[in-house]
């Protein structure tokens, strides 16, 4: 009996043994678990801004159709010492558009008014009344101010455009005409007068 015990102890101990050993090999070849990966930091990706265009600071309409750069050039053009005093012109409304002190390029006017019957031949009256300039102003002053074009209409829609400077060399220059059968001279360019400056900035 003895030794059938010693023979089960022995037997025993080499099972258990044996399970060790495996154990311990398995835990030798199996793989480590996954690191922890980082995570992408929203601050990481770039982001993307949409790009912005400038809108301009007024929009053209049907009544002031001219940038201030074009309104500029024909000024420019016009050939002072030439025309009649006075304008046979005879409006029936007007339409001021007025510019902006030190807009350039293409811009157009941002603030526009009418003017109907009396208002309307008031105020070309006082275009008629300054008294031409035979010479482009030498002296102009350094203040600024806004530029207005003054596009007077007649029964027979006809338009009378008028540039007047409220600074500088203060130019009042008729610059065109349209219109079939209307007087076809041009009024003489002339300055304008504090009368006619004090009117317009009247709403």
């Amino acid at each position: 009996m003895s030794a059938l015990r010693t023979r089960g102890l022995i037997g025993a101990t080499l099972v258990v043994a044996v399970l060790g050993m495996t154990a311990a090999c398995g835990s030798e070849n199996a793989s480590p678990p996954p690191a922890a990966q980082p995570t992408a930091n929203p601050t990481d990706t770039p982001s993307s801004t949409p790009s912005t265009t400038p809108s301009p600071s007024s929009t053209p309409s049907m009544d002031c159709p001219e940038t201030i750069a074009s309104v500029k050039t024909a000024t420019d053009k016009v050939a002072w010492g030439t025309g009649p005093a006075k304008s046979l012109f005879q409006p029936v409304s007007v339409t001021i558009c007025q510019y902006d002190a030190g807009a350039t390029g293409a811009v157009y006017a941002n603030v526009t008014t009418k003017r109907t019957a009396a208002q309307a031949t008031d105020l070309f009256a006082l275009v008629n009344a300054a008294k031409p300039v035979a010479k482009k102003p030498a002296f102009c002053t350094k203040e600024l101010g806004p530029t207005y074009v003054l596009r007077f209409t007649d029964n027979d829609r006809g338009v009378l455009s008028v540039t007047v400077e409220a600074f500088g060399c203060h130019r009042l220059v008729a610059t065109s005409l349209e219109g079939q059968g209307k007087p076809g001279a041009l009024p003489a360019p002339r300055q304008a007068t504090p009368e006619l400056i004090k009117s317009l900035g009247l709403r």
